[in-house]
């Protein structure tokens, strides 16, 4: 998964992604012919795997060679102003990373790989630690931004002990970008999405996602199978060696905690600390189609939370004083949007996607609550100027879908049969209709994927060593990462992993500024080592008051981490 919708942060935009929890939903089950074939399948899947892996112990050790020639711990990257497309301040410094598009060749065609970095403050007469990289999840999104929050309130003590730096993964932002169709072609809008889409209808879109894969093919060429997961941990290893550090502090976000425990499988002697917050559940099984359907679920349970929210303040926004009376308000707007889009641009498509964000983040409750109130009052401009797409930021997603798409496609085996698909998600939507059918046909086109070689997923926590102390932190009622994600990878993480639980609350991403106690826990983890014990729970941070028509659209009120998603 992965959020279809960018929001603006304070610090940068991000798209989305992530998973699941235990449902009764069936495994997709690979076709496999014979069991001849099988064997064959699984040696040269080895074979392949030991290649990728010798490629990228080579290519980590020459990384590794090159910073220990600059002496005194220094980094093998060369950093220098960063270019004016990054839109950074001169306190932060980029540079690039070389890294092979195949690790099976390492001399063979390569990827640079944007790095941005700024460098510990030493305030205080802190000792510095290292470096700590970020992913913000996806896959697709880019952690350029992350040494921006050096600057934000409560990571002073973190920014004087450590060089925070970010990156763009492969195939995001400038880093050999990835795209399959062209982002001018997009629909501009409205888009209209029906309640309940008839056969003609998924035909229809069947035939987009087809082409959207075979569009993915054409564009990428001999490259596309090489967006993986597997990759990008390898490329994490690279970059770790090239920082100059011999083990590896990081904190990865929704998707962003499956790469880190992807790492952390394969190099397990190379983690020094790992804070893995809003937690990907990563079962093989489940990755990545029975997550999506996981998904789904867990935002239906969100969409319940924020309507419960707009209820509680019925007299602000005259909604209703019961869920249903909400989702009765949102249903007149919805058919309203449908005969006569708001603003010319926002059809049914854009109000839900718009509203989604409302189960990712609560922060935007205010504003969603108060553009619904406005519309039935006969005001759609607040819709309208929240919900419109934004054609500034076309190629952006289109760079985002395309890679979020290329690496979960590749990552496992999906269902190749329409039937699979239209039986559990006919069968989802009746309890979960909110996004359902849109999680769905975003991620079709893995149904008719054309790169072959699609890998198992990796076994997390199967490496030979015992870890060293790592920290999952996560929100009971999360959406877009269910809380049994976060159970699952504690347990696959060992004895060694603590796990740290914001009780009732559901937004995404929990570190970073919205509940003090979590983020507590988070400093003394990465200043010190020190884990709180097997499970803490954090009380809920507070939830967002509710802002008046009188007062406007709320907004952002206040300094996040940058979006996970």
């Amino acid at each position: 998964m992965r959020t279809r919708t960018a929001r603006r942060g304070p610090v940068v935009a991000a798209l989305f992604l992530a998973l699941c929890a235990p449902t009764a939903v069936a495994a997709p089950v690979p076709r496999t012919p014979s069991t001849a074939d099988t064997a064959d399948t699984a040696d040269t899947a080895d074979e392949a795997d030991a290649a990728e892996s010798a490629g990228a112990a080579l290519v980590a050790r020459r990384a590794a060679l090159a910073a220990a020639s600059r002496g005194g711990g220094a980094s093998g990257l060369d950093f220098r102003a960063c270019p004016a497309v990054e839109d950074l301040p001169s306190r932060v410094r980029c540079a690039t990373l070389r890294v092979p598009l195949d690790y099976a060749r390492p001399d063979g065609p390569q990827l640079s790989l944007t790095v941005s970095r700024a460098a510990a403050t030493g305030a205080g007469g802190a000792a510095r630690q290292g470096a700590l990289v970020q992913n913000p999840g996806g896959p697709g999104a880019s952690g350029m931004s992350f040494p921006l929050v050096a600057g934000l309130p409560g990571w002073e003590r973190i920014a004087a002990a450590y060089d925070l730096v970010g990156y763009a993964p492969r195939g995001v932002g400038r880093s050999a970008p990835l795209s399959c169709a062209d982002p001018a072609a997009r629909p501009q809008g409205p888009v209209q999405e029906p309640v309940r889409p008839s056969p003609a209808y998924k035909a229809e879109r069947r035939a987009q996602a087809r082409e959207y894969a075979n569009g993915c093919a054409r564009r990428a060429g001999a490259a596309l199978p090489y967006y993986t997961t597997l990759n990008n941990a390898r490329d994490l290893h690279v970059l770790r060696a090239a920082l100059g550090e011999d083990e590896l502090t990081f904190m990865g976000a929704s998707y962003g905690t499956y790469l880190g425990a992807v790492y952390a499988t394969l190099y397990p002697g190379h983690v020094r600390r790992m804070v893995l917050d809003s937690a990907v559940d990563p079962d093989p099984r489940r990755v990545w189609y029975r997550n999506n359907l996981d998904q789904a679920r867990g935002f239906e349970g969100r969409w319940h939370d924020f309507r419960a929210w707009v209820a509680r303040h019925h007299d602000t926004y005259g909604l209703g004083t019961t869920p249903a009376a909400v989702q009765a308000g949102y249903e007149r707007v919805r058919d309203a949007v449908a005969r006569t889009p708001a603003g010319g641009t926002v059809g049914t498509g854009e109000l839900r996607a718009a509203f989604l964000q409302a189960a990712y983040y609560d922060d935007v409750w205010p504003d969603r609550a108060a553009a619904l109130a406005a519309f039935l009052r006969g005001d759609p401009s607040l819709l309208a100027a929240q919900a419109a797409p934004d054609p500034a930021s076309a190629a952006e997603a289109e760079n985002a879908t395309a890679v979020y798409t290329a690496v979960l496609c590749n990552d496992a085996p999906w269902p190749a049969d329409w039937e699979t698909w239209d039986r559990d998600n006919t069968e989802l939507a009746r309890t979960a209709p909110f996004e359902t059918w849109a999680n769905a046909f975003l991620n079709l086109p893995c149904a008719s994927w054309p790169a072959a070689g699609r890998r198992t997923p990796v076994a997390v926590g199967s490496q030979p060593e015992r870890l060293p102390r790592t920290l999952v932190v996560a929100a009971e009622r999360d959406g877009a990462t269910p809380y049994a994600g976060a159970l699952e990878l504690q347990r696959r993480l060992g004895t060694g992993a603590s796990l740290v639980t914001e009780t009732v609350a559901g937004s995404h991403g929990v570190v970073g500024g919205r509940n003090g106690c979590v983020d507590r826990h988070v400093e003394r983890y990465l200043l010190t080592g020190a884990t709180p014990g097997w499970r803490v729970g954090c009380a809920p941070h507070p939830e967002p008051a509710p802002v008046s028509l009188d007062d406007g659209a709320a907004g952002a009120r206040r300094a996040l981490l940058p979006p996970v998603v």
